[in-house]
């Protein structure tokens, strides 16, 4: 995995994409009881360049969260963190974890979608009261 075409034509292989942009894409992950996790792949850029994969998932609306509790979270964390970006203009909270591709293969993409996209919906279940929204 060393470009984001590549992503892609995994990802496509094994999901159905909600989203395809040229340096975006989304699908619903499933998870056991009946439930589902949208996850989301992007491709970033360093100051000098470097590329980097960034999977994310919404966990909820920031609003009523306490920051300190989400900073406490992510001092704990070996994998992912949680960081706040816009769903439909307004700011919520995203479970993200950023990989350089030249340490990415297709067993560890897989991995860490499983590992974010089943944390994100345990995160989305305490926070969102038991609820499937993302």
């Amino acid at each position: 995995m060393h470009h984001f075409e590549a992503v892609r034509s995994l990802i496509g292989g094994l999901h159905t994409l909600r989203q395809n942009d040229p340096y975006l894409i989304s699908f619903d992950l499933s998870l056991p009881h009946g439930r589902h996790q949208g996850i989301y792949l992007a491709e970033l850029e360093d100051e000098i360049g470097r590329r980097y994969l960034r999977i994310s998932t919404p966990i909820g609306p920031l609003s009523g969260i306490d920051p300190k509790r989400c900073l406490r979270f992510n001092w704990e964390q070996r994998n992912g963190f949680l960081a706040v970006a816009d769903l439909d203009g307004s700011p919520f909270l995203h479970l993200c974890e950023n990989r350089p591709y030249e340490l990415l293969n297709q067993l560890e993409l897989r991995r860490l979608i499983g590992e974010l996209g089943s944390l994100g919906d345990q995160l989305e279940q305490a926070i969102v009261s038991g609820g499937d929204s993302f």
